[in-house]
């Protein structure tokens, strides 16, 4: 049985009902530098994005999950993206969207649910994360689940008029 349940938090499927929760996160331009956004979203592109989301990971190369309480609280999300099944890879990305949910070990569960659903049910054997130099907690929580840091992309993040480093971090399912 595939499951991605863990003990405080469980991953699940893209829901019509996401409509607001998704478009708070894809509009919040605290986090933009992270999503490498530059423009809003608006609902009905959003919209039509759900409406696509049962799309197969083979086919579409991204699968995002909302990270929920067993109070049916949506807490964030988390992707993989650039899936590619030749080379058994995908990136991964994780957010949760209120200050407050973070440091809780939420954001830890869903990493490790979506390591083994990856190298389990996925047969991939690595999973990749870029981080800024500057993002403590994601290289904390990264490094925490397993992943190496491999290298630094210097000045690859343009913010507020300055260039940023940024970390490849690399996690190979031995």
């Amino acid at each position: 049985m595939i499951t991605l349940k863990g003990e405080n938090i469980y991953l699940r499927a893209l829901e019509p009902e996401d409509l607001e929760f998704i478009h708070a996160i894809e509009n919040d331009e605290t986090i933009w530098e992270i999503s490498n956004t530059i423009t809003p979203y608006s609902k009905y592109l959003i919209k039509q994005y759900l409406e696509q989301a049962h799309k197969d990971i083979f086919e579409v190369k991204q699968l995002r999950l909302v990270i929920s309480s067993y109070k049916d609280e949506s807490l964030g999300m988390i992707d993989l993206f650039d899936f590619d099944f030749k080379n058994g890879r995908a990136g991964v990305g994780i957010l949760l969207k209120e200050d407050g949910h973070r440091g809780k070990g939420y954001g830890q569960e869903a990493l490790e649910l979506l390591t083994n659903y990856s190298f389990t049910h996925l047969g991939l054997h690595q999973l990749y994360c870029n981080v800024s130099e500057e993002n403590v907690a994601s290289i904390k929580l990264f490094t925490k689940q397993g992943f190496e840091k491999i290298g630094l992309k210097k000045d690859w993040i343009r913010s507020n008029g300055s260039y940023k480093n940024e970390y490849l971090f690399q996690l190979i399912n031995n």
